[in-house]
């Protein structure tokens, strides 16, 4: 599974975790009835501690978004309701646009000069 985190984020890793399984769900890299890594596999492979990796599949399956079946693993869910969709989408917006923001900063661009650059994209996406 390649799951890319920042480490210098400041989001937590557990949140990333959550946040990049999301994004692939929403963009078709997996889908329903596809099975996860074991929560081991996961840690050991992002080289993060197995409670890190724990935690996130607790969030996605508290939030139904997958199911862990004690010695079956754990699968992503059948199409969840609209209404869980819509949050996945407005929580994956909201977290790239958080990471934009901060790697903008970080690399000195004023908000001003930032948004100058979004509405440049926006254009030519238009086109």
């Amino acid at each position: 599974m390649n799951l890319e985190l920042d480490f210098r984020s400041g989001i937590p890793i557990y949140l990333q975790v959550v946040d990049r399984i999301k994004e692939m769900i929403a963009d078709g890299h997996i889908k329903p009835g596809d099975q996860l890594p074991t929560v081991r596999a996961l840690a050991t492979e992002l080289r993060v501690n197995f409670n890190t990796v724990a935690r996130a599949y607790r969030l996605l399956d508290e939030a139904r978004v997958i199911s862990t079946q004690q010695g079956r693993g754990t699968y992503i869910l059948e199409m969840p309701p609209p209404e869980t969709t819509e949050a996945m989408r407005r929580t994956t917006i909201a977290t790239l646009t958080e990471r934009y923001l901060a790697d903008a900063t970080r690399l000195g661009f004023s908000p001003e000069e930032i948004q100058k650059i979004l509405r440049e994209h926006i254009s030519k996406e238009k086109e």
